[in-house]
């Protein structure tokens, strides 16, 4: 029995110095993880990743709890070189990362499992989160076609973007019947 705790004990230990097995996500393993909710967001940001954590994998690692794997790339916007960070969870896109100045300033949520406050999440109508979107949505800007982004009710960091069908001018708010059926495509933290 005795030599029974110490190979439990010592396992652990010796399979973490393993490399074959340095891409485990060993932080599941802990039993105060195995009953753990998913992030939510928040006016501080989404789960423990907030406007403070520095852009680095690192960090962005132990703010989502080991959750995500993460891959880093580069983009152009405003005219300069954009470093930012995705979020994956198995083969899926669930979080677009950005940084300004050295830390997060961004937080795109693409996947169901993040709700924010009242338990918005992806794939919520809007016609459960807005009665009419004059005072609360505008057309979404750049690239996005046939994508409308609403500010949360009292939040000043969180936004929603809602996307769906309309033969509409490009530009042009679609009316509230439309809209009505229109589903949550991201939520936005923004610093």
């Amino acid at each position: 029995m005795k030599s029974l705790r110490l190979l439990v004990c010592a396992l652990p230990l010796a399979l973490t110095g393993c490399s074959t097995l340095s891409a485990v996500n060993w932080s599941a393993a802990y039993p105060w993880n195995w009953f753990g909710s998913s992030a939510a967001v928040s006016e501080q940001g989404v789960g423990e990743l907030t406007g403070s954590t520095p852009l680095n994998e690192q960090a962005i690692s132990d703010a989502l709890g080991g959750d995500y794997r993460l891959r880093s790339g580069m983009k152009a916007q405003s005219g300069g070189v954009v470093h930012y960070f995705e979020a994956l969870r198995g083969d899926k896109l669930a979080m677009v990362i950005n940084g300004d100045g050295g830390t997060v300033s961004r937080i795109d949520v693409l996947e169901d499992d993040v709700a924010a406050v009242g338990g918005v999440k992806v794939g919520t109508k809007f016609s459960d989160v807005y009665d009419k979107a004059f005072g609360n949505c505008q057309a979404a800007v750049a690239d996005e076609s046939n994508v409308v982004e609403c500010k949360a009710k009292e939040s000043t960091h969180i936004s929603y973007q809602f996307s769906g069908n309309w033969q509409g001018p490009q530009g042009l708010m679609p009316p509230d019947d439309t809209l009505k059926n229109w589903t949550l495509s991201k939520i936005i933290w923004q610093r």
